[in-house]
Parts: structure tokens; C-alpha cells; sequence
């Protein structure tokens, strides 16, 4: 079997991950969640003052780009890699509604968004890898061997995410959720800067109606037809 790249793309809370990680284990290979990287620096900008509700100190966040360092350290309890801010585990802060509703206008900044590309690239070089975001099958990996879209209705995406955010104990409504998705809706379809689109090779799935099980037997299904070739 050969060795592939898989680059999973789609909107807020669709479960890339979830699927990523899903069948990152099941064929052994590296699993890179790029949300938690710009996730990663939208906290850093909140700690420091750089970005608020009604302000960005784009300039201030930029020029701090250099002294920002990221990583992922596997957890063996969790199953999966975690995110590092500056030697720092962020990872339970980086998935609160704060940072979500101002990750997609960090995402926006190109200069943000070229540093962790070329992370992204370096990352992946040998295959073996799968990776979720919004640009990977159009930007970090055009040449991706699996283009897999994923979507779902705002609303159904808004449930998941209320449901996942309440059984951490983070309280929140619904209607805050659901406005949250989108927002991130809009920002990230019409940046100017890699906006999230579907790759012309990537399949589409829309999740609305499939358990995990049956989205991860589907995808797998399409990774097995092209790495047994």
C-alpha cells in the first residue's frame, strides 16, 4: 500500500476532526488539526490584547509572529496530539466560544495565514498524513491524493457544537452558538486570502444524517480504492 496525503476540508463543526483522527489511527498516520494552530494564535492575541470584540491590532499581532512557536505533543490517555502555545498546553483553552468567534478574523491575516502554511507543508512532505481545515485540498495541499468537503446545515452544525460545549461545562445558549457558526460562515467564504471552497477534486459529504460510523466507513471506503492501486 502506498502512502497518501488526505486533506479534509469544510465548515465549523462538520467533525472534520473527529474524522480525521478517526481515520488517522485506523491507517497509522499523522493527524494535523490546523484549526487548533489558528485557534492557537487567535488566543494569543486575546492574551494580549490584540483583538476584541470591536478591534484587531493587526499590526501588533504580525510583528509578534516571529516569538510565536506552536507544536502538537501526543497525549497517550487522550489517543491524539495536543496544542502547544509557547511550551504551553492551550488546548482546553483554544476550544472555549471566545476563541471561536475570533478565529476566523485572525484567519483572515495573510501574514497568519502564510506562517502556518508553510508549517502546514513542512509537516506533511513525506505523505502519510491527514489533515483538516478550510484551504488544505486548495492551498497546503493541492495535490492531495483524497479531497474529502465536508458540510452540514447551520443548525444542525450549531447543535453539535452547543452539545459539545455544554458537556464540558461551558455555559452558552444555543442562539450564541448558532450565531457564532455563521458568522465564521461568512468570514471564512469571503475572505480574500484562501477563503474556504471546494476543491474541483474533493467529494462532498454532507453529514446532516450520517452517524460517525457511517461517515467514517464512507471516507474509508474512498481511501482504501486509492491506496490499494
Amino acid at each position: 500500500m502506498k502512502n497518501i496525503t488526505i486533506a479534509i476540508d469544510g465548515f465549523s463543526s462538520t467533525g472534520k476532526s473527529t474524522l480525521a483522527k478517526q481515520l488517522a489511527k485506523h491507517l497509522g498516520y499523522i493527524y494535523v488539526d490546523t484549526g487548533a494552530m489558528y485557534r492557537a494564535i487567535a488566543l494569543f492575541a486575546m492574551q494580549n490584547g490584540y483583538v476584541s470584540k470591536d478591534f484587531l491590532d493587526k499590526e501588533s499581532l504580525v510583528n509578534s509572529l516571529p516569538s510565536i512557536k506552536l507544536h502538537f505533543q501526543f497525549n497517550a490517555d487522550l489517543g491524539f496530539a495536543e496544542m502547544y502555545l509557547n511550551e504551553v498546553n492551550v488546548e482546553k483553552e483554544i476550544r472555549t466560544i471566545e476563541v471561536s468567534s475570533f478565529v476566523s478574523k485572525i484567519a483572515e491575516i495573510s501574514e497568519v495565514r502564510a506562517k502556518l502554511v508553510e508549517q502546514q507543508q513542512e509537516m506533511g512532505k513525506n505523505k502519510a498524513i491527514v489533515m483538516d481545515g478550510r484551504d488544505i485540498g486548495t492551498v497546503v495541499f493541492p495535490d492531495a491524493e483524497l479531497k474529502i468537503f465536508m458540510t452540514a446545515s447551520p443548525e444542525t452544525r450549531a447543535q453539535r457544537r452547543f452539545d459539545e460545549l455544554e458537556a464540558k461545562g461551558d455555559v452558552v445558549t444555543y442562539e450564541e452558538v448558532l450565531t457564532n457558526v455563521q458568522e465564521r460562515d461568512y468570514i471564512d467564504t469571503h475572505r480574500d486570502d484562501s477563503p474556504l471552497v471546494m476543491a474541483d477534486d474533493a467529494i462532498e459529504i454532507d453529514n446532516s444524517y450520517l452517524t460517525r460510523e457511517e461517515q467514517f466507513d464512507t471516507v474509508l471506503e474512498l481511501v482504501e480504492e486509492i491506496i490499494n492501486i
